[in-house]
């Protein structure tokens, strides 16, 4: 009986993989058990191999599709404006600063044009996987837990909740520096500090939370973003031209003591990873229309050529003008008419708001799709209160935590280090192994794995640099500090 089940099953494994997998964009789930090997096809990864399906070997977890969020509704355009909006945030107003200071001219200027290519790379992996077991995984959580069972799905979760988390309360201390400079331009008395600011930038975090019911939905708002960011950048770097060639001569030197450099370096490499990185790309990716691959990979050109531009345009200037002593938000060092620094400040706390918005959105539609009512439409009055109560008191506790600790470079290098680290780099890399395993010769798995143990050393390493910054900035900075 047991060798007729057998043969029976081989027959039906046969006649399956002779097949091409259906080229339909339904969400509709096959079994994760299915060892297809894939029709070739760009636009949908190979299978796990069956090796990998064994129950014995891997706890297999079976996730929902159901979320209350729109999906696979975008244009490739759209999804890549949504990715240099992450880009070209106003944290590029930071890497003066943060990365350039650090590293110097040589470190600074290859660390930046090769944390692209090993973003992209890194980045084009994950966009592979998003469909394998003959289903879209719409979730990061999801794609792990396809692959490695129940405890990577909670690891990996936890994972990208500190990754977006963190994100988010450095863009509520970024919207209340911009708020702050504003008011120091006209009245620099001390009587509007930085956590009056974070609060008040919390507060239009959360309104515009409360309008905007998914990703999907920000749509003309990346127009907005688009024409924020291009001002503020703009402002920065003609003024920040105008001070480097009137200023007199400027120190390149990479600034502490050799011991202290090291730990900056490390630090400094971080933010590389940090400034090109969502931590989400599978959210994002759900977004998209079919086909969800070769769509994706569009996107992500976009994102890597003429998305970063800007980034390279006033992170580049912007050192070049201040040299070590620019400041780590570069609107701070520019001299110019107040009325413009006003424009290039406002400009980029609104961009800010939307920025917040896109890294907000995984744990939104966990929100709303796990405890939302799951009926009516997105400006139903009940669906409105719900987001009211419960995305206003996730801001809440942001908003808190960045008034509270407002080292924004620290940050940057911590979130670097725990999260995006491993999301992006370790895991990309694993997860294509696991999945295409069989296929790769030895020359590529020999590369794969590479990547896996050179990043997650240098996680651990930049991890350790991130918290010696922030305890020195602890004992020098008290909590809720006017910096």
């Amino acid at each position: 009986m047991d060798a007729t089940k057998r043969q029976q099953q081989q027959h039906d494994e046969e006649a399956l993989s002779n097949s091409s997998p259906p080229a339909s964009s339904s969400w509709a789930s096959t079994s994760s058990s299915s060892c297809l090997p894939g029709s070739g096809d760009t636009d949908r990864a190979p299978l796990l191999p069956c090796k990998m399906a064994d129950d014995e070997k891997v706890d297999r977890l079976d996730v929902s599709d159901d979320t209350a969020h729109q999906i696979s509704v975008d244009p490739w355009y759209q999804v890549g404006f949504v990715l240099t909006t992450g880009v070209n945030s106003a944290y590029v107003l930071g890497y003066s600063g943060s990365i350039m200071v650090p590293l110097g001219w040589i470190g600074g200027t290859c660390g930046l044009i090769l944390a692209a290519a090993i973003s992209m790379y890194a980045n084009a992996l994950l966009g592979r996987l998003h469909e394998i077991g003959g289903k879209r995984h719409i979730r990061y959580r999801d794609l792990a837990g396809h692959i490695y069972g129940r405890k990577m799905y909670a690891l990996t979760w936890a994972l990208q909740y500190i990754n977006l988390f963190m994100i988010n309360t450095g863009f509520i201390i970024l919207a209340g520096q911009a708020l702050k400079a504003i008011y120091v331009l006209f009245r620099d008395d001390g009587l509007l500090k930085l956590p009056y600011c974070i609060a008040l930038s919390g507060f239009v975090c959360a309104l515009f939370a409360f309008g905007i019911p998914y990703l999907s939905a920000l749509r003309i708002w990346l127009g907005f973003s688009t024409v924020f960011s291009l001002i503020y950048i703009v402002i920065a770097f003609v003024l920040s031209l105008r001070d480097g060639i009137t200023a007199p001569a400027k120190d390149y030197s990479i600034p502490g003591s050799e011991s202290t450099r090291v730990f900056t370096t490390i630090g400094a490499v971080a933010n590389l990873v940090f400034a090109y990185n969502t931590g989400m790309l599978p959210e994002i990716q759900a977004t998209i229309r079919p086909p969800v691959v070769k769509n994706m990979e569009k996107a992500l050109w976009f994102q890597f050529t003429v998305g970063s531009l800007p980034l390279y345009a006033v992170t580049f200037m912007g050192y070049w003008a201040y040299g070590s002593s620019t400041s780590s938000y570069l609107l701070n060092s520019v001299h110019g008419p107040a009325w413009i620094k006003v424009v290039a400040n406002l400009s980029a706390f609104l961009q800010t708001v939307i920025a917040l918005h896109i890294f907000a959105s995984p744990m939104y539609e966990y929100l709303d799709t796990r405890f939302g009512s799951g009926h009516g439409g997105p400006f139903a009055i009940h669906n409105v209160v719900f987001r009211v109560g419960v995305r206003g008191g996730y801001l809440a506790v942001n908003t808190l935590v960045a008034a509270m600790l407002p080292f924004l470079g620290d940050f940057m290098s911590l979130t670097g280090a725990l999260s995006t680290f491993p999301l992006t780099f370790v895991l990309a890399n694993h997860m294509y192994l696991m999945v295409k395993g069989p296929k790769l010769s030895a020359f590529q798995k020999g590369w794969h794995w590479l990547n896996v143990v050179g990043f997650s050393l240098l996680s651990v390493t930049a991890a350790a640099a991130a918290l010696r910054l922030i305890i020195l900035d602890s004992s020098t900075y008290h909590l809720f500090a006017d910096m």
